[in-house]
């Protein structure tokens, strides 16, 4: 079989396919649109550009997040790598700079002598082994040759920014820097706090719900729908007085050093680059005008001066609807289709990876396009591909955006309760996520034994 791959989409899961497939001997041809046509949420042209948090999550391995990252560092993962590089203080998080790591991936990408970067939209798939990565922001003229590909019509729900400030513009006479129950890495914390009474909460929430939004443009207004885990600010706000309170705004953990006492509602500020000049507001993606993004967030305690080096913003995420049309190597289904006979001897051998498949967040992104990386170069190479044990996070995600309910299916973000119960009970959680954790580590590594 040919040994060339096209991989469309230089993002998070088309950069790791690209090099997944290329350090296996598969000569790849990476497409790029950016900055030959631009999206309404990149700001540069570089690779893995990280758009929304600069946080891939928790790096224990008793947390979802923590766990499949480890696995994926086992599988020789380009983008944990340069995440690790690039990280920034974040407690137990791994936090980036995003600059210095889309630096990273690009220079690892572009310079690997297995792939031709090409920086162009493409506007019909091709004829040969394809992994599809275009992600969320989906071109129009791809999205229709998808729909023609599939006979699936696309879904879409909104994904929101959140807003970046200049760390100097921070008061911290009144903010402090802490994190939740002391659990940073450094004594003082790793995140900056900014405290707020039961009045200024008030005050605030009323001012966020009276606040001017952007109009949805008229495509988007047909099918507004919002991913759970990734509210904006205002319509978790608008489900009730203490809605903030009890979600991004919650002061559990954490004292106000300057009064000694627990907060009423606390909005923290996470680091966002290497030189810890900019901070970014956790939890706070948005869709108000920039305007009102400035007169609502400078009521907030310690940012009444702050200077926004990036206003939040709400854009479309297109999503296939996977359990219809792929299986749990992320290969396409042969299928029926206004394109092509249903024949799998004429239709040709097409991944899909990243939040397209509805493998939700950076991590589950840039998980798929290693499995796809991997299964494509295996089947170029006359390989079987690889269906990873469901005991495994990376399995287990893949299962689900696999065989879940199609009429019902929405985009998931690795979790524990993703993966198969555990032969012998273990009743404390975290006992438990332990347990799933050497489990899944254990049965990795017949992949891991297999892959060398």
């Amino acid at each position: 079989m040919d040994s060339e791959l096209t991989v469309i989409g230089g993002g998070l899961a088309g950069s790791e396919a690209a090099w997944q497939a290329a350090q296996r001997g598969i000569r790849v041809t990476l497409y790029e649109m950016r900055p030959v046509r631009n999206t309404p949420a990149h700001v540069t042209d570089r690779l893995a550009e990280l758009v929304c948090s600069n946080s891939l999550g928790a790096r224990s391995l008793d947390r979802a997040l923590g766990l499949l990252k480890e696995e994926m560092k086992r599988l020789g993962s380009l983008v944990v790598a340069c995440a690790e590089a690039a990280a920034v203080p974040a407690g137990g998080a791994l936090a980036v700079d995003r600059t210095a790591f889309a630096e990273a991936v690009t220079a690892r990408v572009a310079n690997h002598p297995n792939v031709t970067l090409r920086r162009q939209e493409v506007t019909h798939l091709p004829d040969g082994a394809t992994i599809i990565a275009s992600g969320p922001l989906t071109s129009d003229a791809l999205a229709a040759e998808i729909v023609a590909l599939t006979g699936q019509d696309r879904l879409a729900f909104f994904d929101a920014i959140a807003p970046i400030v200049e760390a100097d513009s921070i008061n911290m006479n009144i903010a402090f820097q802490a994190s939740r129950y002391e659990r940073g890495e450094q004594d003082e914390g790793d995140y900056l706090n900014c405290p707020m009474t039961e009045d200024d909460y008030h005050a605030f929430v009323n001012a966020l719900l009276a606040a001017e939004t952007i109009p949805l443009r008229d495509f988007e207004s047909q099918d507004r729908r919002f991913f759970e885990a990734c509210l904006p600010v205002e319509v978790l706000g608008a489900r009730g007085s203490e809605a903030l309170a009890f979600g991004p705004l919650r002061p559990v953990g954490l004292i106000d050093p300057h009064t000694g006492r627990r907060p009423y509602a606390v909005v923290q500020l996470r680091q966002d680059n290497l030189a810890a000049t900019l901070y970014n507001l956790v939890g706070f993606q948005t869709n108000l005008r920039w305007g009102e993004q400035q007169r609502v967030f400078r009521m907030i305690p310690g940012l009444e001066n702050a200077e926004f080096l990036r206003y939040g913003q709400m854009h479309r995420n297109t999503f296939i609807n996977s359990p219809a049309l792929l299986d749990a190597t992320l290969r396409l289904r042969p299928l029926t289709s206004n394109l092509q006979p249903p024949s799998s001897n004429l239709q040709p051998p097409t991944w899909f990876a990243g939040q397209i498949t509805g493998t939700e967040g950076y991590v589950g992104s840039a998980m798929s396009g290693l499995v796809a990386g991997l299964n494509a170069a295996r089947t170029l190479r006359g390989q079987p591909p690889l269906a990873f044990p469901p005991t495994t996070m990376i399995g287990a995600l893949l299962h689900y955006i696999s065989h879940a309910e199609p009429k019902e299916f929405q985009p998931m973000k690795a979790n524990f309760g993703l993966l198969p119960p555990l032969e012998k009970r273990v009743r404390r959680k975290p006992d438990r996520y332990q347990a799933y954790a050497r489990r899944a580590l254990s049965d990795l590594q017949t992949v891991v034994e297999l892959l060398e």
